[in-house]
């Protein structure tokens, strides 16, 4: 809850507002109460991505169909890596699109209140809602690659069963782990400037040590677990055989990234909220 004190500075009764100074004051339900400004928030990062662009929203679909193209050429037809029985260009799609949309989502989450220091200098809000708002906005760059993928599954004749139901639940997933890392590398590019520079380097490592252009099974079976420790790992063996009927996620091996999830976010959250005294002073 905001602090409302007064002062008497000047003759006139005056109204400072604070944030919380608890550590462990949340105050998630002001999220809530400013659901209004995380809405226009997400609609203008929307109107600001595509503003004067000729193709437009095209470059959600062109993007991820330019690195298929490129992984189906090198790794597919000259590395001749495995890809489970699948045709190479639905196979590396497939993992291609959720991650994008993390890799995507863990950089505007993480340049947030750096790209917002004009807001967060003169008006008070829950900061929390900023990188909130960059990981949402990436939802609909993803639906619109999604139907691309639709099509190019029903062009190789790849028909989805029941289970594509579970795709929401990868996808909240990946919005977990771009949200969990992205509070980390928020707070801490406010204060160093030279974490934005580290963002692409570390996205580009941690996609090959994601499975997108090889399976999960090319893995030997002593390192699954310590290689399902990256929680992109569940994301994408989900998209597969949610989509295209291929790997069985094992439950508790979801689990498990379900728990590094749950653990880089808490204590993330808890560093947002300590480092968010500080925002408005050195940003």
């Amino acid at each position: 809850m905001t602090r409302v004190a007064l002062t008497e500075v000047t003759s006139e009764p005056g109204v400072v507002i604070e944030p919380p100074r608890g550590v462990f004051h949340l105050d998630v339900k002001s999220i809530w109460q400013y659901r209004v400004l995380l809405y226009f928030l997400i609609w203008r990062d929307l109107k600001v991505r595509y503003k004067q662009t000729v193709i437009g929203i095209g470059w959600a679909i062109i993007q991820p169909l330019v690195s298929m193209l490129i992984f189906t050429v090198i790794f597919g037809y000259f590395a001749k890596l495995p890809s489970d029985g699948l045709p190479y260009p639905i196979f590396a799609y497939t993992a291609l699109l959720p991650w994008n949309y993390f890799a995507s989502a863990l950089h505007r989450c993480s340049v947030s209140i750096v790209g917002d220091a004009h807001l967060v200098t003169k008006v008070y809000f829950p900061r929390l809602i900023l990188p909130i708002a960059g990981t949402i906005s990436g939802l609909v760059d993803f639906s619109i690659s999604f139907i691309l993928l639709i099509g190019m599954m029903l062009w190789y004749g790849v028909f989805p069963t029941w289970s594509a139901l579970t795709i929401p639940i990868f996808l909240m997933f990946a919005l977990g782990t771009a949200l969990a890392i992205g509070l980390w590398l928020a707070a801490l590019n406010v204060r160093y400037r030279d974490v934005g520079y580290t963002i692409p380097f570390l996205v580009q490592v941690w996609m090959f040590l994601s499975p997108i252009v090889y399976p999960v099974t090319i893995i030997p079976e002593k390192y699954q677990l310590l290689y399902r420790l990256n929680p992109m790992v569940g994301v994408i063996e989900g998209f597969r055989w949610a989509l295209l009927g291929k790997g069985n996620p094992s439950p508790w091996l979801m689990a498990v990234s379900a728990a590094v999830i749950s653990v880089f976010f808490a204590a993330g959250l808890l560093f947002f909220k300590k480092m968010e005294q500080t925002f408005a002073d050195i940003v």
